[in-house]
C-alpha cells in the first residue's frame, strides 16, 4: 500500500527485521574504523616523540668529550624524553654512532644516534593491527669543531 503523502508502507510488516539487519552490519564496521583511528594515533604520537628523543639524544652525545660519556648521555637522554613524554614502549633501543670522535679537532664531525620504542597494542583488539610494532627515529649533531675529543 502506498501512503498519499510519504514512502510506501507494508500492511503485512515484512521489513519488521531491517533496522537490526542494518544495526548488525554497521555497528562492527564501525567499531573497526574506531580501532583503527586509535591505532593509527598512537603510532602517530609515538612517532614524534621517538624523533624528540633522537634529536635530544644525539644533542646530548654531541656535548660529551667521550664516546662512553657520550653513549651513556644518548641513552639516559633518549629514555628520560620518552618518559617525560609518557609514550609506553616495552623496550627502548639507542644506537650511537661514536665513530666521529676520532676525527681531528678542526674537522667536520658529527654524532648520529637512532632510538627505537616498540609499543605494544594488543589492548587495541584490531583485526590486522599487530600486537607490537617499533617505531624509529634517527638524529644527527655536530661535534664543536675546535674542541679536543677522546
Amino acid at each position: 500500500m502506498k501512503s498519499p503523502m510519504g514512502p510506501p508502507t507494508s500492511s503485512n510488516g515484512s521489513e519488521g527485521g531491517s533496522a537490526s539487519v542494518e544495526a548488525a552490519i554497521a555497528v562492527p564496521a564501525f567499531a573497526l574504523f574506531v580501532g583503527l583511528i586509535i591505532f593509527g594515533g598512537r603510532t602517530t604520537v609515538a612517532h614524534q616523540a621517538v624523533e624528540s628523543a633522537a634529536v635530544d639524544a644525539a644533542r646530548s652525545a654531541s656535548l660529551a668529550r667521550t664516546r662512553s660519556t657520550a653513549e651513556t648521555a644518548a641513552t639516559a637522554a633518549a629514555t628520560n624524553s620518552l618518559a617525560n613524554q609518557d609514550v609506553a614502549c616495552v623496550k627502548v633501543t639507542v644506537h650511537v654512532d661514536t665513530a666521529a670522535f676520532a676525527a681531528a679537532v678542526g674537522q667536520n664531525a658529527a654524532v648520529h644516534v637512532t632510538v627505537g620504542c616498540l609499543l605494544d597494542l594488543e589492548d587495541l583488539a584490531v583485526p590486522g593491527v599487530p600486537g607490537k610494532r617499533t617505531v624509529e627515529a634517527r638524529a644527527s649533531s655536530s661535534l664543536d669543531t675546535w674542541r679536543e675529543r677522546s
